[in-house]
């Protein structure tokens, strides 16, 4: 009996270890396999590329509000820079400044002067940080040694380092634009004011003459060793921005508030595509202005109506050189380089008489979307839509009225005492 019950128990306890085991083997047989079916794999895939393609466009407006940050805070230093010179100096850096020229023909390159075509910004490269560029220019001296009058070169002279140097302050981070046929280049330009006439040289030649025919360029090179009484009459009429080229000026003559009036504009450098913001239609001719008239509706007839954004087939935008664009050129103080004028609401089309030495209408431009900045007269920055208000362009100003271009218009002029509202 007793080996009766050995024998039980160990068949039992078998019996009970075999169907344990079954039962581990079914439910083995039961679980599923792990990992992802095909289709579970293509809806995750799905679900990823809608993800990215909604977040994207956030990606590349978060990156384009950041750029559009860093532009405001260059153009405030820049605002900054130019109150630190006014408070050292009692005046605002001149735009047109430089020695004047002595020699007719020089003998060569070195031995020129720089005319009376430097930029604004040149004035303010040490209240930018960049006093070694500063000294270069000052004593004339390269930074390969070789010499050139003080002051530097004519600033298309492409042999001078520092008009060759891209200055980052100078530089707005959303326009792409950089290396040749361009010399170094900038994205601000002083306000000139509402007037296209004697503007681009404000009514004197390079030998600091009053001339003013009417021709492409107003006498912007000049012959004359004498003042034309009647030239600088209609300069002081016309010149109503705060910078007067080839003139000093200081906040004392802003008598419309330094925070009703623009300083400087933005611009946007040309690529070579004949862009309506970022380039500047040349070879107009008289039609777009003359001594009795000026017609702004030629320079808006040349923008393609199939492209907007555009200028219209054929159109030329620089010279065979390729140099002579929009922004190409920071150190040089004429008209489509590093001026603005206030006729025109931001991103319409900029055009000129001649070539990059004649009168026309520069317009400030920029790569943001839907306007650019300008900096006032106290350093404050804004940004200004494409929409202000902008009254009609088809009228010339006059001499000691308030400015026809509405509310764009009373922005740019120093002295005509318009009423300006919040904007």
């Amino acid at each position: 009996m007793h080996f009766l019950g050995e024998m039980n128990s160990s068949f039992l306890s078998r019996h009970l270890k075999n169907s344990n085991m079954k039962k581990r083997n079914i439910l083995k047989q039961k679980r599923p396999a792990s990992g992802f079916t095909l289709v579970e794999l293509l809806v995750v895939i799905a679900i990823i590329g809608v993800l990215v393609g909604l977040l994207l466009p956030a990606v590349q407006a978060a990156r384009e509000a950041a750029r559009r940050m860093s532009c405001s805070n260059n153009f405030k230093q820049i605002g900054l820079a130019v109150h630190n010179y006014h408070a050292a100096f009692n005046q605002l850096p001149q735009q047109g400044c430089g020695s004047a020229e002595t020699a007719f023909a020089p003998a060569n390159a070195s031995q020129s002067t720089a005319r009376l075509y430097l930029s604004w910004l040149v004035a303010i490269t040490p209240f930018v940080e960049q006093q070694a560029i500063w000294e270069n220019i000052v004593s004339g001296v390269d930074s390969d040694g070789t010499q050139f009058q003080p002051m530097g070169p004519q600033p298309w002279d492409q042999s001078f380092t520092p008009w060759m140097t891209d200055i980052p302050a100078f530089r707005c981070p959303s326009d792409p634009g950089f290396g040749l046929p361009a010399n170094g280049r900038s994205n601000y330009g002083a306000c000139i004011g509402d007037h296209m006439r004697l503007t681009n040289n404000g009514g004197r030649n390079e030998r600091g003459f009053y001339e003013g025919p009417d021709d492409d360029n107003c006498g912007m090179d000049g012959v004359s060793l004498s003042d034309d009484s009647s030239a600088a009459v209609e300069a002081r009429g016309t010149n109503r921005g705060m910078f007067w080229t080839r003139h000093s000026t200081r906040f004392r003559d802003v008598l419309d508030g330094l925070s009703n009036t623009i300083m400087a504009g933005e611009i946007a450098t040309s690529l070579g595509a004949n862009e309506v913001n970022a380039n500047v239609a040349h070879l107009v001719n008289d039609s777009l202005i003359s001594a009795s008239d000026w017609n702004v509706q030629v320079c808006l007839d040349l923008v393609d109506a199939q492209r907007p954004k555009f200028f219209t087939a054929g159109t030329q935008c620089a010279n065979s050189a390729g140099k002579s664009a929009r922004g190409f050129v920071w150190g040089d103080g004429r008209l489509l380089y590093t001026s603005v004028q206030t006729i025109l609401p931001p991103n319409k089309p900029s055009c000129v008489r001649g070539r990059d030495k004649a009168q026309g209408l520069s317009t400030v431009g920029s790569r943001h979307q839907g306007g650019a900045h300008v900096c006032m007269g106290d350093g404050a920055v804004r940004f200004i839509t494409d929409s202000i208000e902008a009254g009609n362009y088809n009228t010339r100003p006059q001499v000691g009225r308030e400015s026809p271009f509405g509310l764009w218009g009373a922005l740019g002029t120093r002295a005509m005492k318009e009423q300006v509202d919040e904007f």
